[in-house]
This record gives C-alpha cells, sequence and structure tokens, in this order.
C-alpha cells in the first residue's frame, strides 16, 4: 500500500468507525477534522468548572452497547465503561405521576398496572429477538437479515406505535406517555411511521442493555476510536478544514462524514448534475436549542422515582409530546416543549464535584430558529421539578444557529443530519443502490445522511467503509476489531 490510501473528512462516530475499519484492514488512514478536537457530536468539555464534565452534544448511547460496530469493537474492552441506570428513562406527568421504565420488562409492567399485559405484548418479543432486530433496524436496507423471521414482530407493532391507533393502545397516561417521550428522538412529525420505529428501537434497549452513559464523558468512546486508529499507523488532523474535494486528489478513496449540503460544497462542478439536483432537495427537519445547566443537587423530581433515571423526557402526556413536536414541524415554537433532559451523575458520579452536577437538556424548535431556550426549558423541568430553579448554579444556552455553527452537518440545527420521513429512511440521501458511493470515482459518504441515519452507533461509518474495501481495494472480509489486548485470547487483530 501507498503512504496515501484512503482519507476521511469528519471525525464524528461515523467517520471514526470507517477509520477504524479501514486502518484494521491495513490502509494507511488519515483523519481530517476541521474543529480543533475530534468527536463531531461525541465530545464532552468542562464548561464551567475544570471538575465538571458536560456532554456537549450526545450524551446518553443506549446503541453503543447494541449496534453490530460497537459490539465488534468492544468499548468494555477498551475500558469504556458503559453506566447503566436503574431506570433508563422516565416520564413525569402533572400529579407528581410518571412513566418508568425500568432495566427490568416485568417491573416495568407492574409499575403501568392495568396497561402492564399491553405493554409486555409491544416489547417482549424485541427483547426476546433484540440483537437480530438491532441489526435489521441499522441495516444499509439493501439485504434481508440473518434472520428476517425476526422480522415479523415488526409490522402490527410499529403501526400500533406510528399511526392513529397510538390514540387507542393503552387505558392508562403513564405509558402512552413513555411511547411518545421515545417517538420525540424522532425529530419530526408525530405519529409517523418511522417515528414509531424508532419506539420499537429505543423502546425494547430500555430493557436490554439499557441507556447507559459513558464514565467520563462521551468524548471517552471518541479516545477509544481514535486510540486503535493510531494503534493501526493511521494518523489524525485536527483544525485541518477542507473545502474543496481537489486537495484531496492525492488519496485513492476519500469518505466524506458530510451531509448533503457539505457534499456540495466540496465536490462543487465535479457532481453529475441530476445527482446535484436531487442532493439539493434533501430536505432537514426540526432543530435543537439546547441548554447545559451547572446545579448544586439532583433534580427535585415531584416523583422521587424519577431520581433514579439517567434520561428524563420532560413533557406532560401523548398529546402534549404530540402537539409541541408537531407545532416545531410546522415552523412554531412550542409554549411547552418537549424537553430531553439527562442527569449523567444517576448512573456516573464522576461527572461532577459536592455540589457541583452536570444536567443536559435540549428542546426541538423550529429550523434555524434563533431563540433562547433556556427559559421555557426552565420552566418545563420546574414544572415537574418544584424548586430546580432554585438549585442552579450557571447555565450555558445554545440556540439551534450556534449548533449549526458547531457542526456543518447540523443545518439549522438538525442533528439527525436531515428529516427523518419515510422517502428519507428509505432513500438516504438520494434513492441510489450503494448509498454510499458517490458519483465521482473514489469518493464515499459515510455521515448521518446514509443509511441507517442518526445516532451514535457508527454503522453508516461501518457499512461504507466495507464498500470502499470491496470496491477500491479487492478486500471482501473485514477485519476483526476486537481490542488488541485480545489477541491470542479468541481475538485477531
Amino acid at each position: 500500500m501507498t503512504s496515501s490510501d484512503v482519507v476521511v473528512v469528519g471525525s464524528g462516530p461515523n467517520g471514526l468507525a470507517a477509520g477504524v475499519i479501514l486502518a484494521r484492514a491495513g490502509l494507511r488512514v488519515e483523519i481530517r477534522e476541521g474543529a480543533p478536537e475530534l468527536g463531531g457530536g461525541l465530545r464532552s468539555k468542562a464548561l464551567f468548572d475544570s471538575g465538571v464534565v458536560h456532554d456537549v452534544c450526545s450524551a446518553v448511547h443506549p446503541m453503543a452497547a447494541a449496534a453490530r460496530f460497537f459490539r465488534e469493537f468492544d468499548l468494555p474492552g477498551r475500558g469504556v465503561e458503559l453506566c447503566r441506570p436503574e431506570i433508563a428513562y422516565g416520564h413525569p406527568l402533572d400529579g407528581g405521576r410518571a412513566g418508568l421504565a425500568y432495566g427490568s420488562l416485568t417491573q416495568t409492567c407492574e409499575h403501568l398496572g392495568v396497561d402492564g399485559a399491553r405493554y409486555r405484548w409491544l416489547m417482549a418479543p424485541l427483547v426476546e429477538h433484540s440483537q437480530s432486530l438491532v441489526d435489521a433496524f441499522l441495516s444499509d436496507l439493501r439485504r434481508l437479515p440473518p434472520d428476517p423471521l425476526a422480522l415479523l414482530q415488526l409490522p402490527a407493532r410499529v403501526l400500533a406505535q406510528g399511526t392513529s391507533l397510538v390514540w387507542r393502545q393503552f387505558r392508562g397516561a403513564a405509558a402512552p406517555a413513555m411511547l411518545a417521550g421515545i417517538a420525540g428522538h424522532a425529530i419530526g412529525k408525530l405519529p409517523s411511521l418511522t417515528a414509531g420505529g424508532i419506539v420499537l428501537l429505543l423502546g425494547h434497549l430500555a430493557h436490554v442493555n439499557g441507556w447507559p452513559v459513558p464514565r467520563g464523558g462521551s468524548r471517552r468512546i471518541t479516545n477509544a476510536m481514535a486510540d486503535d486508529i493510531l494503534a493501526h499507523n493511521g494518523i489524525l488532523h485536527t483544525g485541518t478544514p477542507v473545502t474543496d474535494l481537489k486537495e484531496l486528489a492525492k488519496f485513492r478513496a476519500v469518505l466524506l462524514d458530510v451531509g448533503p449540503r457539505g457534499l456540495v460544497d466540496l465536490a462543487g462542478p465535479l457532481l453529475p448534475a441530476s445527482y446535484r439536483r436531487r442532493l439539493e432537495a434533501y430536505r432537514y427537519g426540526p432543530a435543537v436549542a439546547k441548554v447545559d445547566f451547572l446545579v448544586s443537587e439532583p433534580i427535585p423530581w415531584a416523583n422521587p422515582e424519577l431520581r433514579k433515571a439517567g434520561t428524563v423526557h420532560v413533557c406532560g402526556d401523548q398529546a402534549e409530546v404530540f402537539a409541541s413536536e408537531n407545532a416545531a414541524v410546522r415552523g412554531r415554537l412550542p409554549d411547552r416543549p418537549y424537553v430531553l433532559l439527562s442527569e449523567p451523575m444517576v448512573a456516573d458520579p464522576s461527572r461532577g464535584l459536592p455540589g457541583k452536577r452536570p444536567v443536559w437538556a435540549y428542546c426541538h424548535v423550529p429550523n434555524g430558529d434563533p431563540v433562547d431556550p433556556a427559559a421555557k426549558i426552565r420552566r418545563q423541568i420546574e414544572r415537574f421539578a418544584p424548586g430546580f430553579s432554585d438549585t442552579i448554579l450557571a447555565s450555558q444556552s445554545t440556540t439551534a444557529p450556534q449548533i449549526a455553527a458547531y457542526n456543518a452537518n447540523y443545518v439549522g440545527g438538525d442533528i439527525a443530519t436531515g428529516a427523518v420521513n419515510l422517502r428519507q429512511f428509505l432513500a438516504r440521501p438520494v434513492p441510489r443502490w450503494n448509498p454510499y458511493r458517490t458519483p465521482i470515482e473514489g469518493v464515499y459518504l459515510c455521515s448521518a445522511a446514509t443509511p441507517p441515519g442518526p445516532g451514535v452507533h457508527g454503522m453508516c461509518g461501518y457499512f461504507a467503509a466495507k464498500s470502499v474495501l470491496r470496491n477500491e481495494f479487492g478486500i471482501t472480509e473485514l477485519p476483526s476489531l476486537a481490542p488488541l489486548s485480545l489477541v491470542g485470547n479468541g481475538g485477531t487483530a
């Protein structure tokens, strides 16, 4: 191999996953990151105190324990501890009530009372076939999964959660609110078939591997992948933005961890007109606006069981969640926003100091909306945790335009790198048999704008790297991703 086989532009989880695989295959890999540090959406920093770790973007990682790339990469085997709270996620309701997703499916069903049997019908078969279903959800959509029979569990359940049937599934308020809170992760119209699929994927994982946080922050996942690339002779560059694809002409293969707009900006006239038009027609969804809080004590939830939940969907009942999310889709700022909140010290006490704790919270707003979300987010939390405001020592807001400035893939503040609707789920970013391979020879996409879409799972990079190895280097067998320490103990590297 030459000294310049492959370059990966962008060091988000997909770019790094691709880099790991390609370096493991014996190629000379370079990573080019325009920001001063690696990670994209997997960064952590001390915002207010050097002893308190805040996750800048993604904070909670159910797929870091479940997705195929990370199963093979083996984060625990590399010293990255995934700390699992007793309650994966909670959903407060007015009057001190709450929906609670315990690690135990049985305990969750018991908590739901009259709706426990229906919740078990929804989740139990998914828990039983979890790995097969995760691999199906996080596939490249080009071939049948190894266990196609497991997919028979999905159609009735997707319809139950992704259509108007969702209003008639349960008798109480807790179960539909819980599932609506997961549907909010779709960052789009509710109900929808894509949101129904997300409910099933994330919902059942609460009872399998949980919704863990990495001890020490999300940056630990970034560091593990970067270390592996370096251990296999890769080169990492930070603070080196790429502005023109022609800068990369010396490389035999180029992988771009960028969205459609980024590809157009980089490639310009090199793209065929028809492909470029389809990229320009790609649609973006609602945005995220975020507040990081430094607080003096655990959040004083009215329902004390919520103090065991690492993630809390802060909104009212199912109808309120749907109304809030649909308002953002229609370009209106909700009065009572759906707030996604993480209190990492529930599972990882190392994140803070006595009397100083990080809290991470964001809401969904219209794409590009410049309004500071702090007041509305604080009021929503205070609604279900009276006295929360009195615990705030400091806070920092990040508006949707600032989210977009932080990461060019987040157009208008859309952290999903494009609307997750049915059309853009099935043909992401454009209708094409190999969505990773662009019409430019040797140039590939590996961002969340390709299948299987957003999330910290590494699978967009996994499939893009697989395509590069086959098409550019004639390598058909993927290398082992096991930690080097496992060589001689059942692993190969």
